[in-house]
């Protein structure tokens, strides 16, 4: 101790602390210029922030039905397509079923009028080491589970080679974003501007379900929908995710049409 005042003890000099070195645990850090993808990014999920009420609704879906098809036919699927089956085309396929039946889902404000889009293109999040993109699936209503699959094969590897034109990411009047690939659990994604709500899919686990009095061990994803509240109603919010739980759970929904 030191009988010193304060107003006399001298600071110890900068160069005395990082003389020190690095092996002796002293903290340190260094500034990199933010890209410009990472600087669009930032600037396009802040004005999402600003502008939309955004609310987010949850709900679970059983993957038994889906991953028992996935199993029976990924070896012909493979075999015939050149590429693999996966959970993300039967959710691309089942938002285009929600947002036909929930329009309001697929519309966004523009000044003082709702535009309503009588077409189905789905973004879908991809992660880059540059950042995240959303390139495009279009007029989903028209494709079928190997047409989608396909498309996000060739967007990913776009994606990726770094070789996507902004042709790939414009427009899009809903997204998708698969934060189970990481083994997410649960997550609020943020709405991609300018449309008016996003799905957020995330890891399947096996968890006890009660079915018929009964618990059972159940392969379960949650999911989550955050959208424009000023826009679009907790009414049609819940039952638009429940068309995706029901066409994800029942594939044969797609076929029939209902």
């Amino acid at each position: 101790m030191t009988s010193k005042p304060v107003s006399e003890v001298k600071p110890i000099a900068a160069q005395s602390i990082s003389s020190c070195g690095a092996d002796a645990g002293v903290p340190s850090e260094h500034r990199v210029k933010m890209n410009r993808m990472r600087q669009r990014i930032a600037q396009r999920l802040k004005d999402a922030q600003n502008t939309c009420a955004m609310l987010t609704t949850f709900n679970e879906v059983d993957m038994t039905n889906l991953i028992e098809l996935r199993k029976t036919h990924k070896d012909e699927f493979l075999k015939k397509h050149g590429f693999k089956l996966g959970f993300m085309s039967s959710f691309v396929k089942a938002s285009a079923h929600a947002l036909n039946s929930v329009p309001v889902v697929n519309a966004v404000i523009d000044g003082t009028d709702i535009v309503y889009r009588d077409y189905v293109d789905i973004s879908v999040a991809v992660a880059t080491p540059k950042g995240l993109v959303v390139p495009v699936i279009r007029n989903v209503g028209s494709m079928n589970f190997a047409d989608i699959e396909r498309t996000i094969n060739e967007l990913g590897e776009k994606a990726r080679s770094g070789t996507l034109a902004i042709e790939d990411m414009d427009g899009g009047t809903f997204t998708i974003s698969n934060g189970g690939v990481f083994g997410s659990m649960f997550g609020t994604p943020i709405i991609n501007p300018p449309q008016s709500a996003i799905l957020g899919m995330h890891a399947v686990v096996d968890r006890p379900v009660a079915i018929n009095g009964k618990v059972e061990i159940k392969p379960i994803m949650y999911v989550a929908l955050t959208y424009d509240h000023r826009l679009i109603d907790g009414r049609e919010a819940v039952i638009f995710l429940r068309k995706i739980k029901s066409a994800v759970e029942d594939p044969h929904i797609h076929l029939l049409d209902i």
